[in-house]
């Protein structure tokens, strides 16, 4: 068999193992570490969470304060002092694999003067900072081994704010029961807003009581989007599903990651691409086409130290949602 011979399958909705035999390498080291560098600049889970080392392993291991130390005033000259405990808790980040295949004729490759990087990797920065925030932020397509995404573990904290059709936008987000105050309830403070692109329009409309707007100054310059100091990043790669949230509110030093493979590509020049339904997408070496593979692995969590404002862990939550009305 041709070492470059094999099948490729793409599932939109499966999970699968890509077999590795009879690949060619194609992008040098130094490209790869180039196209990672694009990948947290198209995530905004990645350009606003924590990035820790380097994963040397499948999974990191993380110790997490988890029981605070407490002092004691001493009752005379000669009371007796108190001992005192501190623990903590492990978290693991498990590092799970994602993957693009890019099908390109083989007449663009063999083009010396056309830049095949200037159409391929804004491609593959998309994709994975998609998939990346889909699944961080509400699940989508998450692994198994991933823990619960940023809306579930907020609703299983109670941190949720419902926007209804009659609701005053500004209190659901600035008032002592707003999203921000749900965050510092549970003694962190909000570093950033995550908001799907139609809060824009939802800002941009806010008046005060003489019907001035709240966050337009005039017609001609930008809006700054910015809540209580901190600033509102609005996905538009296609991953922010308002269905679920309008908006996240958070501590994202409390959302960590860490890399275990930068992308490494590969490329196959034969084989066939199937879709779901068994249908070929692409005969490679038929349709004079070859394949580009792009992979990489990583894995993040949610400290939640313990902190003096909230003891109880299953009601502290470093992130807020607020979410559309039914």
């Amino acid at each position: 068999m041709n070492r470059n011979r094999m099948n490729l399958r793409i599932f939109e909705n499966d999970a699968n193992i890509i077999d590795r035999t009879g690949a060619e390498a194609l992008i040098p080291e130094e490209r790869a570490r180039e196209i990672i560098q694009g990948v947290v600049a198209q995530s905004a889970v990645l350009t606003q969470g924590r990035k820790l080392a380097n994963m040397s392993s499948k999974t990191y291991r993380m110790p997490v304060l988890d029981m605070l130390p407490l002092a004691y005033f001493v009752n005379g000259d000669n009371g007796s002092k108190k001992t005192t405990k501190v623990a903590w808790d492990k978290k693991i980040i498990t590092a799970e694999e994602i993957a693009v295949i890019v099908p390109i004729p083989e007449a663009v490759l063999d083009d010396s003067e056309y830049d095949i990087w200037a159409e391929v990797r804004p491609r593959v920065e998309e994709a994975f900072g998609k998939v990346i925030d889909s699944a961080i932020l509400f699940g989508t397509d998450a692994p198994d081994s991933w823990r619960d995404d940023i809306v579930k573990t907020a609703t299983a904290a109670s941190s949720v704010v419902t926007l209804g059709a009659s609701d005053d936008l500004y209190d659901k987000i600035m008032s002592e029961d707003g999203v921000i105050a749900k965050v510092e309830s549970s003694g962190f403070f909000v570093t950033g807003h995550m908001a799907d692109i139609s809060m824009r329009a939802k800002l941009r409309g806010l008046k005060d009581s003489t019907g001035n707007p709240i966050f337009k100054s005039d017609m001609q310059n930008g809006t700054q989007y910015s809540l209580d100091g901190s600033a509102i990043t609005f996905p538009n790669n296609g991953a922010f599903d308002k269905s679920k949230a309008l908006m996240i509110s958070g501590d994202f030093s409390q959302l960590v990651y860490s890399i275990r493979q930068d992308i490494t590509f590969k490329l196959f020049t034969e084989g066939v691409v199937q879709n779901t339904d068994g249908t070929i997408a692409y005969n490679l070496m038929q349709q004079d086409m070859v394949a580009l593979r792009a992979v990489m692995r990583l894995g993040w969590e949610i400290p939640n130290p313990i902190n003096a404002i909230k003891s109880n862990k299953t009601q502290r939550c470093p992130f807020a949602v607020l979410k559309a009305g039914s």
